[in-house]
């Protein structure tokens, strides 16, 4: 019986017959059994684990991907939700009409005429003509930039004071954490219509600017304390207690590793709230305390319609289907952000 033929290399052990017990050295080949099943799977997965991760066929990294962070995770499924695709568009599409109204009404939404009052849509004027002979269409358009405007400066000017005291209050704790709680608890029981009535009803300006400060007295308590909720949480993780065992002051732990991994929850509360702050607008404006005439605002036109809602529904059915898309979309947006920064609501 002839010996069985060894390969080259250093003498190992061999046990009974020339059976190597150590198996085949790395170098070797193993052949497939060319049958399919379980033993050639294995060998093609040890083959690719040994070869390790290279340029795929397009490019990529192969097998393994790099780890998203938090935010592009986020990006990555808000641009596969057809609810963020809509609503935002729909938000773009009302921004840019609220900073160029002329791209498409090329009216004067001042401009009336007595003569063509309570009219309904004629060829020019798809909306009809209000009480006063206005234009309805180049009304309604013109009524974005000022509900717009409100809502985003409120909704800035909330979200930044709200953060920056529940914030502190949060990681500092102590007293000043006591005084916010008791002076947001003051805030949060004043009504916000009756405070409406009350605080603007003395107020003679005719821009937007008191109806955006009475809205942030109101709205900072709110993101308040969901910042302060939010810091709380993230100031008890590991890498900011590793920081602190590090020697990191306050400062740098409040502004490089809490602050980040907190303000998801405020971007999401600010982002439902800047519909609402808008719909508060209408509101007060429908009241008689928020913008005045000149300005143009959905919440005055539908004061001046809501009297003839019955001759001519046109008045208010516009201005106030613009109103509820508006808030409607940037509600759906938040919900969307909500959707995508909470990983337990995938």
């Amino acid at each position: 019986m002839p010996e069985p033929v060894r390969p080259e290399g250093p003498e190992r052990a061999e046990g009974p017959g020339g059976y190597d017990p150590v198996g085949p050295r790395r170098h070797e080949a193993v052949s497939p059994t060319g049958q399919g099943g379980a033993m050639d799977l294995a060998l093609e997965e040890a083959e690719s684990l040994e070869k390790g991760p290279g340029p795929g066929p397009a490019g990529g990294t192969g097998a393994q991907e790099k780890a998203r962070s938090l935010w592009s995770d986020a990006w990555h499924q808000l641009r596969r939700n057809p609810v963020f695709v809509v609503s935002s568009l729909l938000i773009l599409f009302l921004i840019v009409i609220s900073i160029w109204p002329q791209l498409i009404a090329g009216g004067d939404p001042l401009q009336c005429d007595l003569s063509k009052s309570q009219q309904g849509a004629s060829p020019g004027h798809p909306f009809g003509y209000d009480t006063q002979g206005c234009d309805v269409y180049t009304r309604t358009v013109y009524g974005a930039r000022a509900s717009i405007t409100v809502g985003i400066c409120a909704t800035l000017g909330a979200a930044l004071l709200g953060s920056a005291l529940g914030g502190l209050a949060g990681f500092f704790g102590g007293w000043s954490d006591s005084l916010l709680s008791r002076v947001a608890d003051i805030f949060f029981g004043i009504p916000v219509v009756l405070g409406g009535l009350v605080f603007l009803s003395v107020v003679t300006s005719d821009t937007v600017w008191p109806v955006v400060g009475f809205i942030v007295l109101l709205g900072w308590p709110q993101i308040a304390r969901i910042a302060r909720g939010s810091v709380i949480t993230a100031k008890q993780n590991d890498y900011v207690q590793a920081a602190r065992a590090l020697g990191a002051g306050n400062g740098r732990m409040l502004l490089r590793h809490v602050a980040p991994n907190a303000v998801a929850p405020v971007i999401v509360v600010a982002t439902i709230a800047l519909g609402t702050y808008i719909a508060l607008e209408a509101t007060l404006s429908f009241l008689g305390v928020g913008l005045r005439p000149p300005t143009v605002s959905w919440g005055i036109d539908i004061s001046n319609a809501a009297p003839q809602i019955r001759n001519a529904p046109h008045m208010l059915l516009y201005p106030a289907g613009a109103l509820s898309l508006t808030v409607l979309a940037f509600i759906m947006l938040g919900d969307a952000v909500r959707d995508a920064l909470d990983p337990k609501l995938r």
